[in-house]
């Protein structure tokens, strides 16, 4: 009687091994670490911008995190926070990171016994065969089975310890794409406001100019009425009044267009668009110099580089979750249950139970393959963010000299119109002759209003260049790129 026991005695050292080995074997696969060939480790790319470099508009100070207050324009502060709270794109990303976090706690879960329970009743009749009685038929009854499972992974080879590694990147990958979500609204609601004023101020320069050219038509009509100009002239100025009115249109569309993108940025129906920001027709401008900082801070920054990094931390772990595949998996389990008929219940006959070990193995994945594409990808990601702040800080630094030219040629405009009139009024000169030094000079104050119009959008496209504006919502977090 005491032999029954032997076998499960015998398989106790090999328990003991497998339980020694679970905590000593080193987890197969690399450990991550920012590689050294990767563009954001080489010390060229944390240097100063080249656009930087003492010029005037900007200066080596960080990024404040909230960079449209520095517009000191609290209508425009307050549409960004509302468009934070409340924009739709958003609020998807929060739930993709609910799901990402989900999944990492599921895959912790791996490291954990699992309980599985099942049963249920039933009425029919088992076979005659199986009670190994040819020919016999048992008759119907009410029947039960239930059994209780406990098993348990050892994690051998550290395939479940990398598998973890690579759910928590993931994660923290889904926490950058949603920064990076916070960036482009902000930025995409500080410049369909910028539109807005702009547009408004165009709108107002094509007025004046419309305003002046009818001044012209009237003037030629009386003249031609007087026999002292032909219907040519007259013509002429009607044409021309005409080109002008054409330009009104495109740009209210494109004020009623940006007041759309305000409302559902904002998470309103586009009919409800702030019916206060429409009358607007100044441009927000940062006074003074703009901080943009330098590489160092740009790569720690930016989100779509923190995603990229993770990604690569990912991708890295999954060579050892594709390494793990190369060992046999072993389980240990243990069972118990109970089956027959429903009047039988609890019997010692009914009773069944089994531990052991569960031994499996699959086919492994390329994984390095994948890491090596995340590591290109992550390179790509650096040189995009540089090469397009770089690009910003040139568009913005050269709208500033043709804006300064603009401003020129308007102030010389505006003193030959002021010398116009003053010929005109002591009857020197004819009133057409004023009137034409009245339409260059609203042709370039219409000129003048559309650089503004660039110089605003520039200086948007510069801050979202430099990725700033999800900080707050992540300052109480552990920022997951600290590689970089």
């Amino acid at each position: 009687m005491a032999s029954r026991p032997i076998p499960f005695i015998r398989l106790t050292p090999l328990l003991a091994a497998a339980a020694l080995a679970a905590c000593s074997t080193a987890p197969v696969g690399p450990n991550y670490q920012l590689p050294p060939q990767a563009l954001a480790s080489q010390p060229a790319a944390a240097k100063p911008f080249a656009g930087v470099d003492g010029k005037a508009p900007f200066s080596a100070q960080p990024l404040p995190e909230h960079w449209w207050r520095l517009y000191q324009n609290p209508q425009l502060d307050q549409l960004v926070e509302q468009a934070l709270a409340h924009n739709t794109d958003l609020r998807q990303a929060v739930a993709n990171l609910e799901r990402v976090r989900s999944i990492e706690t599921e895959t912790g879960g791996a490291q954990k016994p699992t309980l599985a329970v099942k049963g249920g009743p039933e009425f029919g009749h088992v076979s005659g065969l199986s009670l190994l009685q040819e020919g016999y038929k048992p008759p119907n009854s009410y029947l039960y089975s239930a059994s209780v499972g406990l098993s348990y992974q050892l994690d051998l080879f550290g395939q479940i310890h990398r598998a973890i590694e690579a759910a928590a990147a993931g994660s923290e990958s889904a926490q950058a794409a949603l920064d990076l979500v916070r960036v482009n609204v902000a930025a995409s609601t500080a410049r369909a406001y910028a539109e807005v004023c702009s547009s408004g101020l165009r709108i107002a320069a094509a007025e004046k100019s419309v305003g002046l050219q009818k001044e012209a038509v009237d003037v030629s009509e009386r003249l031609q009425q007087a026999g002292r100009a032909g219907s040519i002239d007259a013509g002429r100025a009607r044409g021309q009044l005409q080109q002008l009115n054409a330009t009104l249109p495109p740009l209210q569309a494109e004020r009623q267009g940006a007041l759309y993108r305000l409302a559902t940025l904002t998470g309103a129906l586009p009919q409800n668009f702030p019916r206060d920001v429409a009358s607007c027709s100044t441009p927000p401008e940062v006074a003074g110099t703009v901080p943009v900082g330098d590489g160092a801070a740009l790569l720690r920054r930016r989100p779509d580089i923190r995603q990229a990094e993770r990604n690569l931390a990912e991708a890295t772990a999954r060579i050892g979750v594709a390494t793990g595949d190369l060992y046999p998996k072993i389980s240990f389990g243990l069972s118990a249950g109970s089956e027959g008929e429903a009047v039988g219940f609890g019997r010692k006959d009914t009773l069944s139970w089994g531990i052991g070990p569960l031994i499996s193995w699959t086919i492994p994945i390329n994984g390095v393959v994948q890491a090596r594409g995340a590591l290109a990808k992550f390179d790509g990601t650096v040189l995009t963010a540089l090469r397009e702040t770089e690009t910003a800080l040139d568009a913005y630094a050269r709208e500033l000299d043709r804006h300064a030219a603009l401003q020129a040629a308007r102030d010389e405009n505006a003193t030959v119109a002021e010398q116009a009139r003053q010929l005109y009024r002591n009857g020197k000169t004819g009133y057409l002759d004023s009137l034409d030094a009245e339409r260059a000079l609203a042709a370039s104050e219409a000129a003048l209003a559309a650089s503004k119009a660039q110089m605003a959008d520039d200086q948007v496209v510069l801050f979202l260049a430099l990725g700033g504006g999800w900080e707050p919502d992540a300052a109480a977090q552990k920022a997951p790129a600290a590689a970089l």
